[in-house]
């Protein structure tokens, strides 16, 4: 197991998400990320086709984190287009060069530095939750086969800390086909599903961040995504 975090820190496994902006306060507006839910709305239905299932599942009110598997780079602005809430995303800190650093701050997603443990990223995302609402996480660290099989400890750690509910979200169909003009990107107008999950806690209860009990809980959180996994899998046959 990797090391996971101490009271006020989190190990640099905590890069699986997507960035800071102002630290928020209770019952705050979520304006940046409105805005950037609003543009993701035109452009993931413009460009592809998301079929989303189970959206209902996702608290209408309070902090939220949504453990989302990763394996293209549209997973995220998909999600945001298609969350029924505004979405800030824990991201890594090289996506934030020239115009697009002051776009991705001013629509609240959160730069996190991969190389270490990024104080100003943790503080970030545990403010958002802070504030009730709804940190964006892909519990594996990277783009891979989007399979939960290695969670870093970052999602336990902020799960265990905020008690915020867990959302467990599958993405599917994103690499099926690649795009005829940009092979980078999903042919367009193809389908990309979105499975929502049923919401957990994570953690005994007790709030404790002691390694163990972070362990524990990284085991609890990765058994209950592979779970909704394979029946996002089932649901959508892909």
């Amino acid at each position: 197991m990797r090391r996971h975090p101490r009271r006020g820190e989190a190990s640099r496994a905590v890069t699986s998400g997507r960035g800071t902006g102002p630290a928020a306060t209770a019952g705050s507006p979520d304006r940046g990320a409105a805005v950037g839910r609003g543009i993701g709305i035109g452009l993931m239905n413009t460009l592809w086709r998301p079929r989303v299932l189970g959206a209902w599942r996702v608290p209408a009110n309070g902090p939220v984190i949504l453990a989302v598997n990763h394996t293209h780079m549209i997973d995220g602005p998909m999600l945001m287009g298609t969350a029924p809430r505004p979405v800030h995303f824990l991201i890594k800190k090289e996506a934030f060069v020239g115009p697009l650093d002051p776009f991705l701050r001013g629509i609240g997603q959160l730069p996190v530095d991969r190389s270490g443990t990024d104080r100003t990223a943790v503080t970030g995302a545990l403010d958002v939750l802070a504030a009730g609402h709804v940190l964006g996480i892909f519990p594996e660290g990277t783009r891979g086969e989007g399979d939960f099989a290695a969670l870093r400890a970052g999602l336990a750690y902020f799960a265990v800390r905020s008690g915020a509910p867990v959302v467990p979200v599958a993405v599917l169909g994103s690499t099926d086909r690649a795009g005829r003009l940009v092979r980078r990107l999903p042919a367009l107008r193809s389908r990309v599903d979105l499975v929502f999950g049923e919401p957990f806690r994570a953690g005994d209860g007790s709030g404790r961040r002691t390694r163990a009990a972070l362990d524990a809980a990284t085991v609890g959180i990765q058994e209950r995504l592979s779970a909704h996994l394979t029946e996002a899998r089932r649901l959508t046959g892909r």
